[in-house]
C-alpha cells in the first residue's frame, strides 16, 4: 500500500509511538491525522507536518467517528489507520494490604486501550470501504494496532494493561478475516521496552531506562519510537503482510517482575 497521497489517521500522534509515526507517514507523502486527547501538542504536530488534528476520546463513539470524517474531508483516500493511542497501568489482582484490585481503574485501561483500539478499527475500516481500490488486489487500505508483548508474558502487577493488549493481540486474526472482504488489511506489533518520553530525563531516569533495558539480548538498548514508526511504514508497504503479530522487542523475554 502506498500512503503517497492518501490520508492515515494516528491515534496517539501528538507524542511517543504516534509522534514518530506521523512524522513517518507525513515523510512519505501521507496526510496525517493526529488523534489524541493532547490539543496544544496535537495541533503543534499537525500544523508542522500539513496534516489535521482531531480532538480524540478512543473510547467514544462520537469522538472517532469526527476523527475519520475529518480524514475523509480531507479529499485523501483514507488508506491507514494507526492505533498508538494507549495509558499504562500497574496494581496487583490483590495487593499486599489484601485489597482487590480497584475495578474503575481495570476498565479505564480496557476502554482506552482495547476498546478504543477496536473502535477507531471498526470506524476506520468503515470509511476505506467506501474508497475505491488502490491497486489489482482490491486493496482499500491497512490497519496497523499497537499491542505489547506484555499482552503475551504480563508481568506482576500488569494484569489490566495485558488483558487489554493481550485482547489487541486476540482480534487481529478474526478482525483481518472480517475486514478481507473490503481489501483492508489488519496487523498488530507487540513493541517491549521502547524509549519514549514517558520515562521522563535527567540522571535518575537514565538510570531506570538502563535498568529496564538490561534484559534486552541485542541491540543492548531500548527499542527506539523511529524504529517503531520504520516498521509501520514498512508491514503498510508490504502487501502480503496480514493477520500477523509482530514482536518488536530486541528478543527480550519478560520475567513474573
Amino acid at each position: 500500500m502506498d500512503l503517497n497521497g492518501a490520508a492515515a489517521i494516528i491515534s496517539g500522534g501528538a507524542s511517543g509511538l504516534g509522534e514518530a509515526t506521523a512524522r513517518e507517514l507525513a515523510r512519505i507523502g501521507a496526510t496525517v491525522v493526529i488523534a489524541d486527547v493532547n490539543a496544544d501538542r496535537g495541533k503543534t504536530i499537525a500544523d508542522e507536518l500539513g496534516g489535521v488534528f482531531a480532538h480524540t476520546d478512543v473510547s467514544d463513539e462520537a469522538s472517532v467517528q469526527a476523527a475519520v470524517d475529518a480524514a475523509v474531508a480531507t479529499g485523501k483516500p483514507l488508506r491507514g489507520v494507526i492505533n498508538s493511542a494507549g495509558i499504562g497501568w500497574a496494581s496487583r489482582t490483590v495487593g499486599r494490604d489484601g485489597s482487590p484490585h480497584d475495578l474503575a481503574s481495570y476498565r479505564r485501561v480496557i476502554d482506552i486501550n482495547l476498546i478504543g483500539t477496536f473502535n477507531l478499527m471498526r470506524i476506520g475500516a468503515a470509511a476505506m470501504a467506501k474508497t475505491e481500490p488502490a491497486d489489482e488486489d482490491g486493496a482499500r487500505g491497512v490497519v496497523i494496532n499497537t499491542a505489547s508483548v506484555a499482552g503475551i508474558e504480563g508481568q506482576t502487577g500488569q494484569v489490566a494493561y495485558s488483558a487489554s493488549k493481550g485482547g489487541i493481540i486476540g482480534m487481529t486474526l478474526p478482525a483481518a478475516r472480517d475486514l478481507a472482504a473490503i481489501g483492508v488489511r489488519v496487523l498488530t506489533i507487540c513493541p517491549g521496552i521502547i524509549d519514549t518520553p514517558i520515562y521522563g530525563s535527567g540522571p535518575e531516569a537514565e538510570a531506570f531506562k538502563a535498568k529496564l533495558s538490561a534484559p534486552v539480548p541485542f541491540p543492548k538498548r531500548m527499542g527506539q519510537a523511529s524504529e517503531f514508526a520504520q516498521l509501520v511504514r514498512s508491514l503498510i508497504e508490504n502487501d502480503y503482510m496480514n493477520g500477523e503479530v509482530i514482536r518488536f522487542d530486541g528478543g527480550i523475554r519478560f520475567q513474573p517482575k
